[in-house]
């Protein structure tokens, strides 16, 4: 055997060595290393979308804490229901105040809601039609939340600028847990 022989059944073996090196070994690692790149990409994703959704939260325990006091002001805005009639008593005495009669006053059926109750009231009341006016400014200035509707006025023959209102008048208040 020649040694030029020699060289091309070196190169030749050297070739498949590279060949099979290549495709038995770093093809396949090549293959194992771009699926852990692409896992690693997904991994990195969620992180980021987890990171997100973290700076989420701490804001939501901000608006959490903020809905909460909200919710506690309103409460401390609603009576107990023991208190309703201290609540009409007042509105009636406001009413006398500015002038105006109360001619009835009528409870409707009461709606129980989410945590309160609505207690509606229709009222007639009689006088000079300035009062009402005076009246409606003061119940908005009470502590307490209620809700005036089906307002209807009519002028009394009586005297002038007197005047006959009827009205719905819904108080709410804390249901009372047993």
């Amino acid at each position: 055997m020649s040694s030029g022989f020699r060289n091309v059944i070196f190169f030749i073996i050297l070739l498949a060595a590279a060949f099979v090196g290549y495709k038995y070994m770093i093809e396949p690692a090549n293959k194992s290393l771009s699926a852990q790149k692409v896992r690693v990409s997904q991994k990195q994703d969620k992180l980021s979308k987890l990171n997100k959704i973290r700076s989420k939260i701490k804001d939501l325990d901000g608006q959490v804490k903020e809905l909460q006091s909200a919710l506690d002001f309103f409460e401390s805005k609603l009576p107990p229901s023991s208190e309703i009639y201290k609540v009409l008593r007042q509105v009636t005495l406001i009413a006398k105040e500015h002038g105006l009669t109360a001619k009835t006053i009528k409870a409707l059926k009461t709606k129980e809601k989410n945590g309160y109750v609505e207690q509606p009231l229709e009222m007639e009341l009689e006088g000079d039609f300035l009062a009402y006016y005076e009246f409606l400014t003061d119940l908005e200035k009470m502590d307490r939340i209620t809700r005036i509707s089906k307002f209807e006025i009519k002028k009394m023959d009586t005297n002038d600028g007197d005047a006959s209102a009827t009205f719905v008048m819904s108080i709410f208040f804390q249901r009372v847990s047993i």
